[in-house]
């Protein structure tokens, strides 16, 4: 039916709902002050825009995240909307940074406005003009290169993996092979295998490789990392920085001291121009279900991930470079000393890279099996199979 309302019209209504019923909300849980802050940023104040977005920056870090109501993550949205909104015209990348923050930290219900908030933002004349010709860009380029070439050199990478490392059972190999008999041979059997050629059709196998298309399509865009070996080890910590200063961490001198990793992400659902530089593979839908999570990491060599299971199939693509990947079978779970803290109880005690068999001696002698996943690799990992993993600059995805 036809009302003669213009679209628009009756979505900035909808929007408008959407936020006076939020507003309420807060106002129930004695949020009188960022109420009173968000109505006057509506209005075109940026001060009280930035005291309301402070005030439910508070509240999502007042106790655990998953105890943070659900109100609070949106009202974080709205005044990232709104300092954004008072932000776009004199400093863009400020209002960048709050809108991807909005969409990071903030919850669903102004995800759309987000979103279309980020389309609106005009483009980084100076970094689209000068990506060409600017030194630095040259200079990283030339390092970026490099760094993938010295992927090749499987010597370098044997160097760093723990004792032991491709001594066992390898992970079973097949060329790219049909739905049906990945499900039979692999999924419902439980099985790992990695599949060769299925992944060499996705724009981002040729586009990632030129680090002026990253920088051009994601540099000024905040993402969250992780710093340190790895995220059981006391000196890890979490940043919110632009992905250009992630690249950056990636070539620089110090890299290993302050080793900068992007951690199970979902990118692609922040960033969709890079969602549209790959394809998820049908061996994604195996046995009828819904994806659950389209995620990445991307790190320089040297990033670990721990020894840790997860209770759903998982399936991994390599996009750049080289990872080492072990994995043990999950009925020794015990055997590998399961953290008892209820947040890590799916992670192992035990360290590989320098194992302790005093203290962990029945790990002395388990079974596993391994592999290097090349560029362009998928592997497939059962559900609650451990699994360690150690980086060579790379970029990969699970689904």
């Amino acid at each position: 039916m036809d009302t003669g309302e213009p679209a628009g019209s009756a979505a900035a209504a909808a929007g408008g709902d959407k936020r006076a019923a939020l507003l309420r909300e807060i106002t129930e849980e004695g949020g009188f002050a960022f109420v009173a802050s968000a109505e006057k940023a509506a209005s075109g104040d940026l001060r009280p825009a930035e005291a309301a977005r402070e005030m439910a920056w508070e509240q999502l870090h007042s106790g655990p995240w998953n105890e943070v109501g659900p109100a609070w993550r949106d009202a974080y949205a709205l005044a990232c909307l709104h300092v954004a909104s008072l932000r776009t015209g004199d400093d863009r990348r400020a209002a960048l940074r709050a809108l991807d923050m909005g969409l990071i930290m903030g919850g669903d219900l102004l995800r759309a406005e987000l979103e279309a908030a980020i389309a609106r933002v005009p483009s980084d004349g100076d970094r689209d003009s000068n990506s060409e010709g600017n030194g630095d860009t040259g200079r990283h380029g030339e390092m970026w290169r490099e760094g993938l070439g010295r992927n090749r050199d499987l010597a370098d990478v044997l160097k760093v993996l723990p004792v032991k490392s491709l001594s066992c059972k390898q992970i079973e190999r097949r060329t790219c092979i049909s739905l049906e008999a990945f499900i039979h041979d692999f999924f419902l059997r439980e099985s790992p295998v990695i599949l060769s050629g299925c992944i060499d059709h996705w724009p981002a196998r040729t586009k990632w490789k030129d680090i002026k298309y990253l920088e051009r399509i994601a540099g000024d865009r905040t993402v969250p990392v992780e710093v340190g070996k790895n995220y059981v080890s006391n000196e890890w910590r979490q940043d919110l920085i632009t992905f250009s200063q992630f690249l950056e961490r990636m070539w620089s001198p110090d890299c290993s001291a302050n080793l900068t990793y992007l951690a199970q992400h979902q990118l692609f659902d922040q960033i969709k121009e890079l969602r549209e530089d790959i394809v998820v593979p049908d061996y994604c839908y195996a046995g009828g279900g819904e994806l659950q999570s389209l995620n990445a990491w991307f790190g320089p060599h040297g990033t670990v991930t721990p020894l840790h299971h997860d209770p759903h199939h998982n399936l991994f693509a390599q996009v750049l470079g080289r990872k080492y990947i072990r994995l043990y079978h999950a009925s020794i779970s015990e055997d590998l000393y399961p953290h008892m803290e209820t947040m890590l109880r799916n992670t192992s005690q035990v360290d590989l890279d320098n194992i302790d068999v005093n203290e962990f001696p029945r790990t002395e002698g388990l079974e596993f099996m391994d592999s290097i996943l090349e560029e362009g690799d998928l592997l497939y990992i059962p559900p609650k199979w451990w699994h360690y993993l150690l980086a060579c600059h790379v970029l990969w995805l699970r689904c």
